[in-house]
């Protein structure tokens, strides 16, 4: 196989993937102006479904100019062998292969995220506040943004740094010790993401003593379940959305209540919430996960391992002079259907996942306060009530509101 061949491929892969995605979008468009199903009627009145239609048509139509944005773009940086210039302008810099790796990532990613900014921006500013989501100040939107970037240099620069040296000391075997630094790596982010990096971006305070707190911790007692951290996040300060999570293992164990739950939930309803977040902990999901990301992560590397020493793979995207880190950018490209493959696969775990997490709520507390809560957030955020089942099958990691309320009225 040639160079140019390879190069094709990847065009090939690049413009399939595309082209899916926006049939896929089209026909889950199609179904935007369905009519709800009966047990989904009281969901929206007439005024509130127009205005989901709408939420919905606005992104339909931004995602066509987002996307096709971004084919363009990196279709054009591949013709125009724009690898080749970052990597000679890499190079320019330094002689050391980690530090014109980092160089090179660095300028792709950080141009990358500047050029689709604008596009973050609009869907902020415009799309989530025209249909009253956004309540992000401008000084919040461009905080994140540098906050994303040092921690994108300080710990994906660290990782990468380490992954080729690892390539330099052991040649093919380097795909052992990565996959050893990125699992301690996985799991160290499992433990401590909620006490080390939510902070970095909002603010967490344990929910006060009262009858919420109560309810919750009575619950938890019914079922056999230790838990002493609850905390409220003050999602708030950036959208009207809410959402609710479990973080870490152990001594490090903790939920998470958006305060926007509270404010649109009832107490029961959110306890149900809460019922369905334990359900998932005690049917071992959250282990069976991170255990599939480790196993998936091991396959990836190994298979980088076969190939990352092939020159083919830097001169196929237009590099001369072959390296781990430009070989790196074409494998990814070329294993992008392997991607979805198992994003499939993982997709379909966790939509079963959903559906035990919700028998469980029903069997150790109560249905019908989860049915409301879903439909309430379902509502809040102007949820597709009406997806397409293709689309559904593709990308939904849940199951729609539809199938979860007669998976939860099923006796």
């Amino acid at each position: 196989m040639t160079s140019t061949t390879l190069f094709y491929i990847i065009i090939a892969i690049i413009v399939i993937n595309f082209i899916v995605d926006k049939i896929l979008d089209a026909l889950n468009a199609k179904h935007y102006n369905d009519d709800l199903p009966n047990v989904l009627k009281d969901v929206y009145d007439v005024v509130e479904y127009k205005k989901s239609q709408d939420y919905k048509t606005t992104n339909y139509k931004f995602g066509i100019i987002t996307s096709t944005f971004s084919i363009v773009l990196t279709l054009g940086f591949l013709f125009l062998d724009g690898f080749e210039f970052v990597d000679t302008l890499a190079r320019n810099f330094s002689s050391n292969s980690i530090i014109i790796a980092l160089i090179f990532f660095g300028i792709i990613m950080i141009s990358s995220d500047i050029l689709t900014t604008p596009f973050s921006y609009y869907k902020t500013f415009v799309i989530e506040e025209r249909f009253g989501f956004n309540k992000t100040t401008k000084t919040t939107f461009l905080l994140d943004k540098l906050k994303g970037w040092v921690m994108m240099i300080v710990v994906g620069g660290g990782i990468l740094a380490l992954i080729i040296w690892f390539y330099q000391i052991s040649g093919a075997q380097f795909w052992l010790y990565a996959w050893a630094l990125v699992t301690v790596f996985t799991v160290f982010m499992n433990m401590f993401y909620a006490r080390l990096i939510v902070p970095l971006f909002n603010k967490q305070t344990p929910l006060e003593a009262g009858s919420l707190r109560e309810n919750i911790s009575t619950y938890a007692k019914t079922v056999g379940f230790k838990l002493n951290k609850i905390f409220v996040l003050n999602g708030s300060k950036r959208s009207t959305k809410a959402n609710a999570y479990f973080s870490g293992f152990g001594s490090e164990k903790r939920v998470t209540l958006y305060d926007t739950l509270i404010n649109d939930l009832e107490e029961e309803e959110i306890v149900a919430v809460l019922a369905h977040e334990v359900g998932h902990y005690k049917k071992k999901h959250v282990i069976f996960n991170l255990v599939a990301s480790v196993l998936l992560t091991g396959l990836t590397l190994y298979i980088l391992s076969l190939f990352i020493n092939n020159p083919l793979l830097s001169n196929a995207i237009g590099v001369e002079t072959p390296s781990f880190h430009v070989g790196l950018i074409a494998f990814g490209l070329l294993y992008s259907p392997i991607s979805e493959i198992t994003g499939l696969i993982m997709n379909y775990f966790s939509r079963v996942f959903e559906y035990q997490a919700d028998s469980y709520a029903k069997n150790t507390y109560k249905a019908e306060p989860l049915i409301t809560a879903l439909k309430k957030l379902s509502k809040n955020s102007l949820s597709n009530l009406t997806p397409h089942p293709a689309y559904v099958y593709m990308h939904y990691s849940h199951p729609t509101l539809l199938q979860r309320i007669v998976n939860l009225r099923k006796k």
